[in-house]
């Protein structure tokens, strides 16, 4: 699933003490020849607040295991994001879809500025300190994903000098 992120750590859910947190349900129709038939898709965001983070998606026939289908599904794709002092690295776009989302570091004491998904993702992440807009599609499943891109994209400074194949202080003293 995220094999076009060279920065992306795979995580494995076991001994991390996870949080899910519900971006939203829809309720699906299917017209039969008996009828209408009812359904629901839950998306879902799970995380630990300390840089490891997945989303997913359940179907069914009944809103509980929708939501425990897509929880199941989130921790089956979880990764680390690198965070810096309770923000991110860097800024960064995201796109999915027509959904756009920026993503730009904040001072200490800024708090969680984003909207609907964007502050659901950021949050189980474990930023406490960010700026965010999303643009364009609001749909929730694309602005999950757009956050997810802009997210995958970071690189904390380590990662940026072992790329460069410099040390940390020739990274930040030129």
């Amino acid at each position: 699933m995220y094999q076009k992120y060279k920065s992306a750590e795979l995580v494995k859910p076991g001994g991390l003490d996870l949080k899910d947190r519900l971006v939203g349900v829809q309720r699906v129709t299917k017209v039969t020849k008996g009828g209408r038939a009812f359904g629901f898709s839950a998306i879902v965001v799970v995380g630990d607040e300390a840089g490891v983070v997945g989303h997913g998606l359940g179907k069914s026939k009944d809103v509980a295991s929708a939501i425990s289908k897509a929880v199941e599904d989130a921790k089956k794709n979880l990764v680390r994001i690198p965070l810096v002092k309770g923000t991110l690295p860097h800024e960064q776009k995201g796109k999915y879809g027509g959904a756009r989302v920026n993503i730009i570091p904040a001072a200490p004491g800024t708090g969680v500025i984003a909207g609907g998904a964007v502050r659901t993702v950021l949050e189980a992440v474990g930023v406490h300190d960010v700026l965010s807009k999303s643009q364009g599609s609001s749909n929730p499943h694309n602005v999950v994903k757009a956050t997810f891109d802009a997210l995958l994209q970071l690189r904390d400074a380590k990662a940026v000098a072992r790329e460069r194949g410099i040390s940390l202080e020739k990274l930040y003293k030129g």
